[in-house]
């Protein structure tokens, strides 16, 4: 099966899923449907043999050794810091390594946010934000104010806007809404947050793997994102961010390799972005990150955008096909991610009967409780895409959505 839009060639869907050896699994004795990639994606064979290789060949701590191995380890990793800062447009020491999209946003609430605000001064996010995005800033003493959406979960522009005031010390937004899909005008909010002298973060953990992003032309402030939902391993991300506030950040975690001197008298700082990564570094998933990076630019994100976008508009137009599926969020702007309830059976019940017919799917809030409050709803059922999915996915997620209707239905 291929897909293809008249600007872009066509993919070969049987060869990319050839390369994921998960993908061949049986569920409940049946062909694997796995439609859970804003979770996690799955691992193409190339990212696992670069696990595998690090561990074989190169196994050994960086930066603290003269042994071959440490050397191999050592280039290793930093090719590794080399190759995702130019995935992302970006100087490799404005790359801080992290484990994930909530460690990156976490050391910005601390190291950069929290020692600038007082009693009373605001993050401004929006309804749609994860978790992270929320509970980060509260905990570094902020007050956080959400800008409203509209009924098809698009960003209400304007009121965003009217919430732009003194008292604003940070933006924070979702490039993509991991519970609706709906892709947020990051550019647009930039621009007039910077306007206004306001720094910017944007949460790029569902954006990155379905987008090209560029560090210099979007002049963000701090960009965050995990590995993971880029077909790389899990427990390792990344944080960008400008040079000028890297050096003006005290480090958040003391330990080794972030340090220059260390007195009882007291410490100095390594320079950055070494100063913000203490310990022992996860140099496997820093390679299989870059692994992963290099596998998904041999594809290129403008055909992996390209074939999501049509899967998403066939999957929309599946899923009106079951009687009394409501989609929750559709927004003309929208990623692959299709959230749904249906009128006589809850989403825990429809993702365990989904999974009996070999769908795998995401059921609950997805950390977005506000946002779940926004539409009334208690939680969602959500499929959501991947460079791996085709039609016979959707086909099989409508069919198993058919047998949900007629068992509650009666």
């Amino acid at each position: 099966m291929t897909v293809a839009t008249p600007t872009t060639p066509a993919l070969d869907l049987t060869a990319i899923r050839a390369q994921f050896p998960i993908l061949s699994e049986r569920v409940r004795g049946k062909r694997l449907a796995y439609l859970d990639n804003a979770a996690t994606t799955q691992k193409p064979e190339a990212m696992l043999q670069a696990l595998d290789h690090y561990y074989r060949k190169q196994n050994s701590n960086v930066h603290r050794a003269v042994h071959e191995l440490a050397e191999r380890a050592t280039t290793a990793y930093e090719g590794a810091r080399d190759r995702i800062a130019a995935f992302i447009k970006a100087p490799r020491e404005q790359i801080v390594f992290t484990r994930g999209t909530t460690e990156s946003i976490n050391l910005v609430a601390r190291s950069f946010l929290q020692p600038r605000i007082e009693p009373g001064d605001e993050v401004l996010l929006t309804t749609m934000e994860h978790h992270s995005d929320i509970v980060s800033w509260q905990l570094a003493g902020a007050k956080t104010v959400a800008a409203p959406l509209d009924d098809d979960g698009t960003l209400i522009f304007d009121e965003w806007l009217k919430l732009l005031g003194p008292r604003t010390k940070l933006v924070a937004v979702a490039q993509v809404s991991n519970s609706l899909g709906t892709i947020n005008p990051i550019e647009d909010i930039i621009r007039e947050a910077h306007a206004r002298g306001i720094p910017v973060l944007v949460d790029g953990a569902q954006g990155i793997a379905h987008m090209p992003v560029d560090m210099q032309a979007l002049d963000v402030d701090f960009y965050a994102f995990s590995a993971h939902k880029l077909y790389g391993p899990t427990g390792f991300g990344a944080l960008y961010a400008k040079r000028e506030h890297l050096e003006a950040m005290q480090p958040w975690q003391g330990g080794g390799d972030m340090i220059r001197t260390v007195a009882f008298s007291g410490s100095t700082w390594n320079e950055v972005p070494y100063k913000f990564e203490a310990g022992t570094p996860d140099m496997a998933g820093a390679i299989g990150c870059a692994a992963a990076i290099d596998w998904l630019d041999a594809i290129g994100l403008e055909a992996v955008a390209a074939h999501e976008h049509a899967l998403l508009e066939y999957g929309t137009q599946r899923l009106a096909e079951v009687p009394g599926l409501r989609i929750i969020g559709t927004s003309p702007r929208k990623a692959g991610i299709l959230s749904f309830v249906m009128d006589d059976a809850h989403p825990q019940d429809i993702g365990s009967i989904l999974d009996m017919e070999g769908v795998a799917i995401r059921t609950g809030h997805h950390c977005t409780m506000p946002l779940m409050e926004r539409f009334g709803v208690p939680a969602t059922a959500r499929a959501s895409l991947a460079i791996y999915n085709g039609q016979d996915d959707i086909d099989q997620l409508v069919n198993g959505l058919m047998k949900v209707h007629r068992l509650f239905a009666a």
